[in-house]
């Protein structure tokens, strides 16, 4: 038995009722359709939102067409329905041109910048290797560096010594049985003892020198020689009086020994008021140990000598033996002879005037620009030394790359929580940057300052110079490590002022 067929007329009944169906429900709730359905997806904003506006049966004109014209294959009068609407995104607007995520980011050290501890801040940042500028609040200010300003008397005598040179002292013989012992800025020399720098030529050395010249013939007089420059230039006005008789620094004449100190073997010693006076009387010991003829009972006196017959020498260890020494102790006496002999060596005249344009001379070989720059000093204890944290940054991008001999200065600056005047620094918090933060220190009483190189959190080589002026060195040192720690971790990444 078979099934039964449906008659034509049935059949287009059943085709009618359909379309009345899908229609009502349709116009209920616009629903996907999978077959002729048409699908606009739409991509909105620059987060990558999507929304599904609509999924339809055939569009209106499809359905008008299709709904006006009558079956081949039914006789039934066609039935003409309205348009359906086609849905539209709910209160979306689709721009013409969405831009794309965005990848900038930013760090701030503005915070750690503000700091009351860091008193009247100056400070820059820079990008070593782009020389991109990444912070800078009164950066461009010169002022008072303390002793970071030995970074600058650093490279003042590597442009103008070379890291090879070595500071003589000699002996002549001049008439009527008088030798003259005179200086040329070595502050090393040692009577012999305990020195805080070893390997320091010393007075015994001469002695036995003039011993084998002299022979049995006596001394009577023994010449002290210190004006290589002028002694009366020897003490900086803005200098307290407590650096010499503390003991930070020595009276600057051309010829001391043990650097002036009460206590050789002690960095910090009282200091006299007359270097060139005990250097001659420590000669006059050293000649009288050694066996010379008449020493002991010799006059000493001081004055420039009148003669060129040399009898004996020493020299000091090699300058940039000299910086290792005195970058990481902040050794104040040889900046000061380090500064006064760059000047000598390069035609001027040793004089504490002259350093300005001695400086400004030398920096200029390392491809900064040092105008503006004022030099009072060589150690940076004046508070008249003028130089911007922008000119220190600028030259930390040299001495960071070893430019023309300065790797001799990178290597002795301070590190982090390692050495130098820095090994105790950087704890709590801030020892994120131990071993990061290669700078020189400073301190005089009206500023604390830091400015050096530091290899970031992001690998990028930064050069900084930050100066906390006018607050107590208790609340500037953490302040300024914290600074340079947010620095550290910023990188590349800071911006801000």
């Amino acid at each position: 038995m078979s099934e039964q067929q449906p008659s034509p007329r049935g059949v287009a009944d059943r085709l009618r009722a359909a379309r009345t169906a899908v229609r009502a429900s349709f116009a209920r709730r616009p629903v996907p359709w999978i077959a002729g359905g048409l699908a606009t997806v739409l991509v909105l904003g620059s987060g990558g939102a999507v929304a599904v506006a609509a999924a339809t049966m055939p569009t209106p004109e499809t359905t008008t067409a299709a709904t006006a014209t009558p079956s081949t294959s039914s006789s039934a009068t066609p039935t003409t329905t309205a348009p359906t609407p086609t849905p539209t995104p709910s209160g979306r607007t689709v721009p013409d041109d969405a831009a794309g995520p965005s990848a900038l980011r930013t760090c701030t050290i503005t915070s750690a910048a503000s700091a009351s501890g860091l008193g009247a801040f100056e400070g820059y940042v820079m990008n070593a290797k782009t020389g991109e500028v990444l912070f800078s609040r009164n950066g461009d200010k010169a002022a008072q560096t303390g002793s970071v300003m030995k970074t600058l008397t650093t490279a003042t005598a590597l442009a103008v010594l070379g890291g090879d040179h070595r500071i003589p002292t000699t002996v002549t013989r001049e008439s009527g049985g008088a030798i003259a012992l005179v200086g040329h800025g070595d502050a090393t020399l040692s009577a012999g003892g305990a020195t805080v720098y070893p390997g320091a030529p010393t007075l015994a050395q001469l002695a036995q020198q003039v011993k084998a010249k002299l022979g049995s013939t006596p001394v009577t007089t023994i010449v002290a020689d210190g004006t290589y420059w002028s002694a009366a230039d020897a003490w900086d006005p803005t200098w307290p009086v407590s650096e010499r008789t503390i003991g930070y620094q020595p009276e600057v004449t051309a010829l001391m020994v043990d650097g002036d100190r009460a206590n050789p073997g002690a960095q910090t010693s009282p200091r006299s008021t007359d270097p060139i006076g005990r250097a001659g009387a420590l000669f006059k010991t050293a000649l009288a140990n050694a066996g010379v003829a008449g020493a002991a009972n010799a006059q000493v006196v001081q004055r420039a000598t009148t003669s060129s017959d040399t009898i004996a020498t020493v020299s000091s260890q090699p300058v940039s033996t000299l910086i290792g020494q005195m970058i990481p102790n902040s050794d104040n006496t040889l900046a000061e002879m380090l500064a006064r002999i760059s000047s000598k060596e390069s035609g001027a005249n040793g004089s504490a005037a002259s350093l300005t344009s001695v400086y400004q001379a030398a920096l200029g070989t390392y491809g900064v620009d040092p105008s503006g720059i004022v030099i009072k000093d060589g150690s940076g204890e004046s508070a008249a030394n003028a130089v911007s944290p922008n000119f220190v940054a600028h030259l930390m991008v040299q001495v960071g790359a070893g430019a023309k001999g300065l790797g001799t200065l990178a290597n002795a600056l301070p590190v982090s929580g390692q050495s130098g005047t820095l090994a105790s620094r950087f704890t709590g918090a801030n020892a994120v940057a131990r071993g990061k933060v290669h700078a020189k220190t400073g301190w005089i009483d009206s500023a604390n300052t830091l400015g050096g190189y530091i290899d970031a959190a992001d690998g990028t080589r930064l050069t900084f110079a930050f100066y906390a002026i006018g607050s107590s060195r208790a609340a500037a040192l953490p302040a300024l490590d914290a600074v340079t720690a947010a620095t550290y971790s910023c990188g590349s990444r800071l911006t801000g002022s």
